[in-house]
C-alpha cells in the first residue's frame, strides 16, 4: 500500500501550515542553504546552491550572525540538492538530499559534517510523521550501540533561502563506504565467480517514480514484496548479478521454509544470523510499522553471507503512525512480521518459527535488556531525556512554524510507556532460551596478524602478504564448518567438513600465491578484503553468530609496533588474553616457520633472475605450469606433459613474478625476478 490519498491533501496542508518564525540563535548547528537565484529546490533535478553549518563547538550556542565567521563554519561550500522521500512529500515540511561538490560544482566534496566520517551524500531527515520529533534518531542510535551499522545523525536547525524551515536530522545516506555499509563496491564488469558474489545493496520496499522491481517474494498470507536493488543502481545490474543475489534471497527462503539448521546447507550458510536478529530486535522494540515490507535494506560483501540492515526509516514506531490516515498498526502486542499487515517476506516468519533462530534471538534480546546494556530500560528512558533535553528548545520552535498541536513532554511520557508494555510482552513471548545458552566453544584462538607488511621490491604490494593465524590450543581437533569471520570487513569463512587438529594452526592471507612464495608454505585459505593499517575487530565466530575469539588491535600504543616495518603481531603465550596489548609481541616476518607441509625441492627453475628463457626441469613428469604476478593475477596457464620445459618470458616487463609447477601430484611454487 502506497498511503497517499487525494483526499487528505489539503487537510494536511492545512494543519501543518507554516507559521512565520524568525532563527536567531540555536544550542543545536544551524544549516543555511542558499539556492542559485533563490530558485526554489525540487523532486527533481537538483538545483546547485551553496551551503554553511554554523557550529562553535559541544554545548556552546550558535548564531546566524556567524555565518560569515570562517572559525564556526563546519562547512562552506557548494551542494547540489533535491526533495526526497515518498509519502512525506505530501506535506508542507519537505525532506532533503544532498551532495557536497567542490568549487566546479561536478566533483564530489567528501567532507566530515558535524563529526560524521567524511563523505559526499547526506540526508536532512525533516521527521514529518513523528510528533516527538526523535523515533529515527533512537533506532538509528540503538542499532548503532547494539553493535550494527546504522546512519550517523546530527540534529540541526535549517534555514533555506531566508526562511526558517525548523529542526531536522542530517545524516548519512545509505551506500557503500568503508565508514557505512562496508561492502566492495561491485563494477559491471563483475559477472563471475568470486567477483560476481559480491557486493551487493538490497532493499525490500514500495516502487516509486517509475521503478521496476528486480524480482518480488511472496508474504506469509499471500502478497508480494518487491525488491529493489541500491548496489549495483538498477540501470547498472548485469543479469549474471541479479541472478545471483536473487539466489541468495531464494536459498534464505528455502533454508527457512523447512527450518534447515544445517551448518552445510542451512540458514547459516546463507545469512549472517546475528545481524538478522539485530535487525529484528530493532524493528520490534519499535514494533516499526514499515518494517521488512518498505525501506528494509539488506547488504552482501564478496564472497560474505547476506547480511540485514541497516535500519531505516523508523518514524512509524513505538505507538506512531500515520493516524490521520486511518492506521494504527505500531502496538506494543503483536509482531510486526505476522501481524497480517506490512509482514514482508514470509523468511521473516519462517525464520521466527525455527526453533534455533528463535532461540538465539531470545538470548539476544534478554542480553541487550539487562541492567546497563543499551536496551534495559533505564538505559532507553535515560537515553530518550538525554534526546529530549538536547532539542527541547528547537521543538518549540518546530511546534510553532507547522501548527503541531499537542505537547511535547506527553509525547516523550508516550513513548517511554510504550517501551515499558512492548518490552514486557516481548520478553514473555519469545520465552525460554536455555537450549541454546551454553554453547560450548572450540578452544580457537587468533595467536598471529600481519595487518601492514611492509613493501619490498620483491613484493611491492604490501598487502598481498597480509595473514592471519588461528591455533588450536585444545586437545581434540575441532570441526570448521561453518566458522567465519562475523561482522564487515575482513570476510572469511571455512569450507565444511574441515578440521584442525589439537596443537596445530592455520593460516589465512589475503593473497595464496604471493604468501607461499613469501613464507615457503601455503596457507589454509584466501580471506576477502584487506585488514586495516589502523584497527579493526577481527570476531571469530560459529555458524550462528557464537564468538569464538576476537581481537580487536591497533597500530598505536600499547599495541606494539608492526605497522609497516617488517613485523607482524604475535600472541605471548596462547593462554592470554589476546584481546590485551601487553599478551602481545612484534615479531620478524622472517621467523615463521612451519614444521611440516613444506614444498619439495623436486622443480628446477632457472635462471633467476631471468633474462629471455626460463627453464624447467622436473624429477616427473610436469602436469601445469602456471605465472603470476605480485597482484596475484593469473599470466600464464599452460599443460606440460614433459619433465623440462622451456618458457620465454622476454615478453614480461622487468619486476617480481611468482610460478607455479604442478608435478607428480605436488605443487611447487617459486618467486622469479625478471630482469
Amino acid at each position: 500500500m502506497r498511503y497517499i490519498f487525494t483526499f487528505v491533501l489539503f487537510t494536511i496542508s492545512l494543519a501543518w501550515q507554516a507559521s512565520a518564525q524568525i532563527l536567531n540563535n540555536s544550542n543545536l548547528p544551524i544549516v543555511i542553504i542558499n539556492t542559485d537565484g533563490n530558485v526554489p529546490i525540487l523532486d527533481n533535478p537538483r538545483v546547485l546552491a551553496n551551503m554553511k553549518i554554523i557550529y562553535r563547538g559541544q554545548g556552546i550556542r550558535n548564531y546566524v550572525s556567524d555565518q560569515n565567521i570562517a572559525g564556526y563554519l563546519n562547512y562552506n561550500g557548494r551542494i547540489d540538492i533535491e526533495i526526497r522521500g515518498s509519502s512525506s512529500q505530501v506535506t508542507d515540511k519537505k525532506q532533503y538530499g544532498f551532495t557536497t561538490r567542490m568549487a566546479d560544482n561536478i566533483t564530489n566534496n567528501n567532507v566530515s559534517l558535524l563529526g560524521m566520517p567524511s563523505e559526499n551524500d547526506w540526508i536532512l531527515n525533516g521527521m514529518v510523521f513523528d510528533p516527538a520529533r526523535m523515533r529515527d534518531y533512537l533506532c538509528y542510535n540503538l542499532s548503532r550501540q547494539i553493535g550494527e551499522y546504522a546512519s550517523r545523525t546530527a540534529y540541526c536547525e535549517v534555514i533555506i533561502n531566508g526562511d526558517y524551515r525548523g529542526l531536522y536530522l542530517l545524516q548519512e545516506k545509505i551506500k557503500a563506504d568503508k565508514d557505512r555499509v562496508n561492502v566492495i563496491k561491485i563494477g559491471t564488469g563483475d559477472i563471475y565467480t568470486p567477483e560476481v558474489t559480491g557486493g551487493y545493496i538490497t532493499k525490500a520496499d514500495k516502487l516509486t517514480g517509475g521503478d521496476i522491481p528486480a524480482w518480488t517474494m511472496s508474504q506469509w498470507y499471500g502478497g508480494s514484496v518487491d525488491y529493489i536493488h541500491e548496489l549495483p543502481k538498477p540501470e547498472n545490474v548485469t543479469p549474471e548479478q541479479n541472478d545471483y543475489i536473487k539466489s541468495q534471497f531464494d536459498n534464505l527462503a528455502n533454508a527457512a521454509i523447512y527450518h534447515n539448521v544445517s551448518l552445510i546447507d542451512g540458514i547459516s550458510s546463507v545469512i549472517d544470523v546475528p545481524s538478522f536478529i539485530d535487525h529484528m530486535i530493532i524493528s520490534e522494540l519499535s514494533s516499526n510499522a514499515d518494517a521488512y515490507q518498505f525501506s528494509t535494506y539488506f547488504h552482501k560483501d564478496r564472497n560474505g553471507k547476506l547480511r540485514a540492515g541497516p535500519i531505516w526509516d523508523n518514524d512509524l514506531t513505538y505507538g506512531n503512525d500515520l493516524f490521520f490516515w486511518g492506521l494504527d498498526r505500531s502496538k506494543t502486542n503483536i509482531w510486526q512480521f505476522s501481524n497480517g499487515d506490512n509482514d514482508g517476506s514470509r523468511f521473516w516468519r519462517d525464520l521466527f518459527n525455527t526453533s534455533k533462530f528463535q532461540c538465539y534471538l531470545s538470548k539476544r534480546w534478554n542480553k541487550l535488556i539487562s541492567p546497563g546494556q543499551p536496551l534495559n530500560l533505564n538505559s532507553l528512558n535515560n537515553f530518550i531525556d538525554q534526546t529530549a533535553a538536547t532539542i527541547t528548545e528547537a521543538v518549540g520552535r518546530e511546534y510553532a512554524i507547522w501548527g503541531i498541536t499537542g505537547n511535547f513532554t506527553s509525547q516523550i511520557a508516550s513513548i517511554k510507556s510504550f517501551l515499558n508494555s512492548r518490552i514486557a510482552w516481548m520478553t514473555s513471548t519469545l520465552g525460554s532460551y536455555s537450549s541454546c545458552s551454553n554453547v560450548v566453544m572450540p578452544s580457537l584462538v587468533i595467536t598471529k596478524i600481519n595487518y601492514n607488511p611492509k613493501a619490498s621490491i620483491d613484493f611491492p604490494e604490501s598487502d598481498a602478504l597480509e595473514f592471519i593465524e588461528i591455533s588450536n590450543t585444545g586437545t581434540v581437533t575441532v570441526d570448521l564448518t561453518g566458522i567465519y569471520f562475523a561482522g564487515t570487513g575482513l570476510v572469511y569463512q571455512f569450507p565444511p567438513n574441515s578440521t584442525l587438529p589439537p596443537d596445530s594452526s592455520v593460516f589465512l592471507s589475503g593473497n595464496t600465491a604471493v604468501f607461499q612464495v613469501k613464507y615457503g608454505f601455503s596457507p589454509f585459505g584466501k580471506f576477502t578484503r584487506d585488514l586495516s593499517n589502523k584497527s579493526q575487530n577481527i570476531v571469530l565466530a560459529d555458524g550462528f553468530g557464537n564468538v569464538i575469539d576476537n581481537v580487536y588491535y591497533y597500530d598505536s600504543s600499547p599495541w606494539p609496533d608492526a605497522d609497516g616495518n617488517g613485523y607482524y603481531l604475535q600472541l605471548t603465550d596462547p593462554a592470554l588474553d589476546n584481546n590485551v596489548a601487553e599478551s602481545w609481541t612484534a615479531s620478524n616476518e622472517a621467523d615463521i616457520k612451519r614444521d611440516s607441509f613444506q614444498s619439495e625441492e623436486f622443480v628446477k627453475i632457472y635462471p633467476n633472475p631471468v633474462d629471455d628463457f626460463l627453464k624447467i626441469s622436473s624429477d616427473k613428469a610436469i602436469g601445469q605450469l602456471r605465472i603470476y604476478d605480485m597482484q596475484g593475477r593469473l599470466l600464464v596457464s599452460e599443460s606440460i606433459s614433459s619433465d623440462t620445459y622451456e618458457l620465454n618470458v622476454s615478453r614480461f616487463p622487468k619486476g617480481a613474478y611468482i610460478i607455479r609447477v604442478v608435478s607428480a601430484g605436488k605443487a611447487y611454487t617459486k618467486g622469479i625476478i625478471k630482469r
